[in-house]
């Protein structure tokens, strides 16, 4: 896998996926709505409010995924110096905050109606909470440095001892008495949720899936640009006072 780590191999591979990976996100997006908000039938104690999950359930998932993806670019960055690794780790960083973003509201969204309050500092919520802050300290980290590779070396280190947080996230239900239920979907055995309902929710994840990769296929493209145009301005600079 060393050869991909190219910065130069990266941005053709990229640029012959990314279509693909927009075009199929669009279309499992519109399948999955379609599928969510009109075929699915809504649930006999949540009523309408259970399609918020068709949002909030992928949303939380890419949230922990994109940081552990972040967790395994920081770590191949800083052991082994590859040059695409950090530049990958910075471009997930505001995508993966947006989704904790977006699965922290219609978290808040679904459990006004369900729970009575719009927050509770259970486990769960709380350790995703914290998830976000880890997401825009890394954003901060990164920038608050004149020099660029500092701040990734900085950020990466922030990112790695950030990651203990992910186990208390996935397994927070089940330490802890919290108001949020349990695993319904990833638990061994059947699923909990019923078919009617769990293959929209697949759809729509595999929608979120692909419009995310698609998502850090154009940020990390743009990351690499921003480096080559530092990297020539420096040399000019160098240049014109020589």
């Amino acid at each position: 896998m060393h050869r991909f780590a190219n910065p130069n191999r990266f941005l053709r591979l990229s640029a012959a996926f990314l279509p693909w990976t927009a075009g199929l996100s669009a279309a499992l997006m519109v399948v999955g709505l379609y599928l969510a908000l009109v075929a699915s039938p809504p649930d006999f104690r949540q009523s309408e409010t259970v399609r918020i999950m068709y949002i909030h359930v992928p949303s939380a998932w890419l949230a922990m995924f994109g940081y552990a993806s972040m967790a395994v670019a920081s770590a191949v960055g800083f052991i082994w110096k590859h040059p695409l690794a950090d530049l990958t780790c910075k471009a997930i960083a505001p995508i993966g905050a947006a989704f904790t973003a977006i699965c922290l509201a219609t978290g808040s969204i679904w459990g006004e109606p369900t729970w009575g309050t719009w927050w509770v500092w259970d486990a769960r919520l709380t350790s995703v909470l914290i998830l976000l802050f880890l997401y825009i300290g890394y954003l901060a980290l990164v920038s608050a440095f004149d020099d660029p590779a500092r701040g990734l070396k900085a950020g990466a280190i922030l990112t790695m001892v950030g990651a203990v947080n992910l186990p208390v996230i996935k397994f927070s239900v089940d330490w802890w008495n919290t108001l949020h239920q349990p695993a319904s979907v990833s638990r061994i055995g059947v699923p909990a949720v019923d078919p009617s309902m769990l293959w929209p929710l697949l759809v729509m994840t595999g929608a979120f899936w692909a419009f995310f990769i698609a998502l850090v296929l154009l940020n990390t493209q743009a990351e690499i640009l921003e480096r080559k145009i530092q990297v020539l301005r420096a040399a000019q600079a160098y240049g014109a006072s020589a």
